[in-house]
Order: C-alpha cells, then sequence, then structure tokens
C-alpha cells in the first residue's frame, strides 16, 4: 500500500474536469490523504500500477477510458482496492452496473462532501477489516501449526509405550545373568525392574534409583498408590499368574514423597519349560504427557472462547461446502446444522452460488471477499460482507475454508437512505423550479391586474398563484411524510364516515373542474382500526391523482370519479374509479416508484409513493387496472382490525434493499 507517511492514506482521483479534480483534492488532502490525480483512466491506470493506492474515487463518463473500463481493470489487478464511483444524475442505471462489478459505493454530482466523507469512511472500515481478518488467519493457522506440534510430540511420547512393550518381548530371552540383563536398560529414559517369583524386586536401573529409590529385596506391590497396594492388583503378579505381558496405567511414589503418573508394561522372561522364571516391568513417566494434554484442553478452551466471542459469523466449510464449525453468533442468528450445505440452508438455493467466494478459495487456494444477502433464523434478509481464507493440511492443500462475516444490513439500509435523499433533491429541484415559475407568472399577472385596475387579470394570476401554493405545500408535506418516520395514532371509526370525510375534502376541487363525484358506499362496511389523519392524506392523493387524470383528458365533455366501499370478510375495501386519460403499461409499472411521474414539472413522483407506503403501514394493499382513454381504479384493502405486532412496531418500508451479490 502507498504511502507518504505512516498514517496517511494513498488516494487516486479520476475525473476530466480540471476544476473537480482541484476542489476535491484540496477536500481530500483536509481530510488527511496523499492524492493522486489523473484526467482519464489509462492515465489513472499508469499511476495506479505505479503506486498501488488502496482507494481509487472515479468518474464514470470520461474520455479514452471511462470510469467502468477502468474499475473492471483493477478488480482484475487488485481485487482489495476500494473504488468509489462519481456519477452524474442520468447516469444510475451506469452507478448500478458498476457495483455489481465490486464498486465499493457511488455519489452522485454534485458532490456532498459529507456523503462522499461517509463513502470514504465505509471504505477505510473495509480495508481494516480485511486486515484484521487478514491477522486473524495468520494468527490462527500459527496456533493450529504450534499444537499440532505439540500433538506430534504426544503421539511420539505415547508410541513409547508400545516400543517398551516390544523391547520388553525383545528380553523374554535374559535369563540367569540378572546383573548382566539390567545394565542394558540404564540408559532407558523409563523405570525399569526385574522381579522374582515370590514379587521381590531383584533389580532396577539407574533411572528407577534416582526417582523412586533403592527399591532392591522390596515387594513387587510396594511402590503403586492405590488398587496395586494388594499383590493380587499388582501387575507383576498378574504376569507370573497369567504368563502373559500385562499393560496398564498407575501411580509410583516418589523417593522424596511426590506421586508420578506412569504408563506399566510387564513381560514374563520363561524357563526353558516355558514357565514364567522371572518378569521384567517397564514403566514410562506420563507427567509430560499429561501437562502437554492440559494445556492443549486450555488452549483449545481458549481458542474456542476467542471463536465464540468474536462479533462476526465465522464458520468452516468442506469440500462439499457441508459446515463443520462454527461460532456462537453464527448458530444464533441461523438454522444451519453441522453437516448441512451453506446454500441450501443460507440461501435456499439447490447448489452453490454463481459468485461463492468458497468456491473461488478451493478453486485457487487465495481469501476472497464478497458482499451477500443471507436469509436469518428468523426469515428476515441480511446483508453480509464474506471474507475467506482456506485451511490447508499437512500437504498444503486446501481441504477446508473459514468463512468472516459481518453484518452490513443498516450501513446498505442507510446508504440506500443516502442514495434516496440525493435522488429526491435532484427531483425536487426541478420540480419546484417548475413552481416557482408558475408563482412568477401568477404574481405578474396579480401584479398587471392590480396595476392596470383589472379585476379579469387580477382573479387569473390569483388563482394561478393558489394553485402554486397548494402545489408546493403538498411538496413540503410528502418531504416531511417521507423523510421523518413517525407513530400512528390508531382509532376505531367507521368505513362510511372516513371515506365521505376524504370526499368532503376533495368535493370543491372536483366541482371546480366540472368532475361528478359519484359516491357507492355499503351500508354493513363496517368499522375499522386506522390513523384517520395520515391515511386521510393517502386516499387525498389517490383522488387528485383521479381529478388531474380526468382534467387531462380533453377526449370526453363529462368526466366522473366513483367512489366506493364495501366490507369483505375482516377487510375494508375503498374503490376510486374514473374515466380519465388512464395509463400505459409503463406509467402502471411504475406507478408507486420513488421520484416516477408522468406529469413533468407539475409533479415529484413523491405522492403516490408516500400513499402508498401509508398503505402499507396499515397492514393493507393497493391494486391498479388502468387502460389508455378508458381511465384508471384503484382498489384499497385494509385489515379492519390491526395486528398486534403492527400496533407496537410500525414496519420500515423506505425502498428496498440492494444487493449486489443476491443469491
Amino acid at each position: 500500500m502507498a504511502q507518504s507517511t505512516e498514517n496517511e492514506i494513498t488516494l487516486l482521483l479520476v475525473d476530466d474536469e480540471d476544476d473537480i479534480r482541484e476542489v476535491l483534492g484540496i477536500f481530500l488532502g483536509e481530510l488527511g490523504y496523499r492524492v493522486l490525480t489523473a484526467e482519464n483512466g489509462k492515465l489513472a491506470l499508469d499511476i495506479f500500477r505505479r503506486e498501488n493506492p488502496p482507494i481509487v474515487l472515479s468518474d464514470i463518463k470520461m474520455p479514452v477510458m471511462d470510469g467502468i473500463a477502468l474499475l473492471k481493470v483493477i478488480k482484475e489487478e487488485s481485487p482489495d482496492t476500494e473504488v468509489i464511483m462519481i456519477t452524474g444524475h442520468g447516469d444510475i442505471e451506469l452507478a448500478i452496473e458498476s457495483l455489481k462489478l465490486e464498486a465499493t459505493d457511488f455519489i452522485t454530482k454534485p458532490i456532498n462532501e459529507d456523503a462522499l466523507e461517509i463513502a470514504l469512511k465505509r471504505a477505510m472500515e473495509k480495508i481494516s477489516m480485511r486486515h484484521q481478518l487478514r491477522e486473524y488467519t495468520e494468527n490462527l493457522e500459527r496456533m493450529v501449526e504450534e499444537k499440532s506440534a505439540r500433538l506430534v510430540q504426544i503421539e511420539r511420547q505415547l508410541a513409547v509405550g508400545q516400543a517398551i512393550e516390544g523391547l520388553s518381548s525383545a528380553m523374554s530371552g535374559i535369563a540367569g545373568d540378572v546383573e548382566g540383563g539390567i545394565r542394558y536398560f540404564d540408559d532407558m529414559p523409563c523405570f525399569v525392574a526385574i522381579h522374582s517369583p515370590d514379587l521381590k524386586v531383584l533389580q532396577t536401573n539407574q533411572l528407577f534409583r534416582d526417582r523412586l529409590g533403592d527399591k532392591v529385596g522390596a515387594n513387587s506391590w510396594e511402590i503403586y498408590e492405590g488398587g496395586a497396594h494388594h499383590h493380587t492388583a499388582c501387575p507383576v503378579a498378574r504376569t507370573f499368574e497369567t504368563g502373559k505381558g500385562q499393560q496398564s496405567r498407575q501411580t509410583v511414589h516418589h523417593r522424596d514423597g511426590g506421586k508420578i503418573p506412569v504408563m506399566v508394561h510387564t513381560a514374563p522372561i520363561s524357563d526353558r519349560a516355558g514357565s514364567p522364571e522371572l518378569v521384567l516391568e517397564i514403566s514410562a513417566d506420563m507427567s509430560e504427557v499429561q501437562r502437554l494434554k492440559e494445556q492443549l484442553r486450555m488452549t483449545q478452551e481458549r481458542f474456542q472462547q476467542l471463536f465464540d466471542e468474536v462479533p462476526c459469523y465465522i464458520s468452516v466449510r468442506d469440500r462439499e461446502y457441508r459446515l463443520t464449525a462454527a461460532n456462537r453468533l453464527f448458530k444464533e442468528d441461523f438454522d444451519h446444522e453441522l453437516g448441512t450445505t451453506c446454500f441450501s440452508r443460507l440461501h435456499g438455493a439447490k447448489g452453490p452460488c454463481a459468485d461463492c467466494p468458497v468456491r473461488r478459495t478451493f478453486e485457487d487456494g487465495q481469501p476472497h471477499q464478497a458482499e451477500m444477502v443471507v436469509t436469518e433464523r428468523s426469515g428476515s434478509p441480511n446483508n453480509v460482507l464474506v471474507w475467506t481464507a482456506p485451511i490447508r493440511d499437512s500437504a498444503q492443500t486446501v481441504h477446508q475454508v473459514m468463512l468472516m462475516a459481518t453484518n452490513i444490513t443498516e450501513i446498505r439500509r442507510l446508504q440506500d437512505r443516502l442514495s434516496s435523499l440525493g435522488l429526491m433533491m435532484g427531483s425536487l429541484s426541478h420540480a419546484i423550479k417548475g413552481h416557482l415559475t408558475g408563482l412568477d407568472s401568477g404574481m405578474y399577472q396579480l401584479s398587471r391586474g392590480f396595476a392596470e385596475d383589472n379585476r379579469e387579470q387580477t382573479r387569473d394570476g390569483w388563482e394561478v398563484v393558489q394553485m402554486v401554493v397548494g402545489r408546493l405545500r403538498k411538496v413540503v408535506l410528502d418531504i416531511l411524510y417521507y423523510a421523518k418516520e413517525r407513530e400512528l395514532n390508531w382509532e376505531r371509526i367507521s368505513v362510511n364516515h372516513f371515506f365521505e370525510d376524504v370526499a368532503g375534502s376533495v368535493q370543491a376541487k372536483l366541482d371546480s373542474h366540472g368532475i361528478d363525484l359519484v359516491r357507492d358506499f355499503d351500508a354493513d362496511a363496517g368499522e375499522m382500526e386506522i390513523d384517520v389523519g395520515v391515511l386521510r392524506s393517502a386516499f387525498i392523493s389517490f383522488i387528485e391523482n383521479a381529478v388531474e387524470a380526468c382534467v387531462e383528458d380533453a377526449s370526453k365533455e363529462k368526466h366522473r370519479i366513483r367512489l366506493s366501499t364495501r366490507r369483505e370478510s375482516e377487510e375494508a375495501v375503498f374503490t376510486i374509479q374514473d374515466n380519465g386519460v388512464g395509463m400505459g403499461a409503463s406509467a402502471l409499472d411504475n406507478i408507486f416508484t420513488l421520484f416516477y411521474s408522468s406529469k413533468g414539472n407539475k409533479g415529484t413522483g413523491l405522492g403516490l409513493f408516500v400513499a402508498n407506503k401509508i398503505v402499507q403501514k396499515h397492514g393493507g394493499r393497493i391494486r391498479v387496472d388502468s387502460q389508455p382513454k378508458k381511465g384508471s381504479t384503484f382498489v384499497v384493502t385494509l385489515p379492519t382490525s390491526i395486528p398486534k405486532t403492527l400496533k407496537e412496531t410500525t414496519p420500515d418500508t423506505e425502498g428496498e434493499r440492494r444487493t449486489l451479490y443476491c443469491v
């Protein structure tokens, strides 16, 4: 990573506009970055390959080589580089395409410094988390190597028992010359003794004498503790009785009063007739083995505690993508049992993901990262940022892959919110500009009317001012509702009384345009539980949309809007039907899309979006049928009794989550 000082991060700024490079360069320098600049993608690529900056901030549309092409090359050569794209208001599709190519984020022109700082902070957090994962993986691999070496050492010590048993069998030919035979064992790192048929110690090796004392002439069972105190439990006695070697764990007394755990092997030394004449006893000190086992147990417990307490999801997969290990947080949040595949439980798929980082790590043995959507035990989808690391066996073959994932759902929600606000400001600026132009026109007519004492012109100007002020008021109210969540104030009310109140609010507007308002209310519509003020504003938006459709339609002499209510089981159904201009398929598909409007500068695309969200907050749904030149029908269905869970927590429905790697 290229750095000019220990704490200064290098950033490459790519834009074909000199002013933007100069202004952003000053701002980024004040944030503490070492800024490199380039005027197009080709020059930027040369600088990138020479300096290798960890962060690249690039415009999308540039001459010679555009930002998308530059992004592809950077991600191919350096996948860990964080790339933030700069886009104009009309380049949103290119910005979304850049996110699919693993761009970190995008910001729109004109660039907001707070939005840029948030995007840079998110990029630095990803770089920091990647470094932490690498350090954690390296420490884990080093720990595994150390403990594996310890296990090998323990296994070798345990193998001593088998070697001793074979050695004791080989010594079965030693007979007669006890003094000469025992000298062969003086250099062995274990306790060796030869016993007589009357269960007496005849001779011991040097280590036996140094550690356990001079026991020649003592009873064979006296050095043991516990069950071997009596001669019938003594392994030497059992060897004389059965004529076969014995193996058992015992505890012997050290000469200074301490205790030593040992593994005892005995072998008969037979006479020519095949009867046991002597017994060779070899005991291996197991103190070090037990110490290493205890140390290994404590290390495993500490590792498991670290594994479980890490505040992110950690799991291990084998080559069949089956879960072999998982930390506590993973087990709590996901219904994923050991042995099940990740794609079936986390994504509900039948096979591995198309861009699965686990598969890529198995293929090239390198760490990879990706962003994906996974489903929790509760059924809610979450955005997670995933890193993978290979786990190798002694042959350096990748036989498992460790995944470390952190939940970035809230970050994505904030990003969506900021992106929506940016789009909203652009859309509203055009809409408000159009309204202000209309307001200027009305004020001009009003001033001329006053100056010339022309009542008709004064009245026309005042009507224009009233109309534009009404539109501006509606825009401001929509913005306030969209920008701030609020608790619903539930109350029970008659369905027909509520809709009659809504109809009364718009009656004057319909009369001014010569539109007939037809009421068709079902007497059995009953009551429902709603926030009257909030839901009233939503229905007024639906009806005003119908009014505008009728006003725009010049093909009919008479227009009407029909309002109706009816009861279906536990739901109230409202219908707003007009015979206005209607809508085509494209408008029908986007009618509730944020900032979509077919009215030019007369609309913001916010009113019906907000109205739809209000209906959703009440647990309801909307169906729209429309045909060009024939009119439109809005059918709003609401539950008459709001579920308890909906009362306690109003869902956040401010837009769908964006997923970069949705499986």
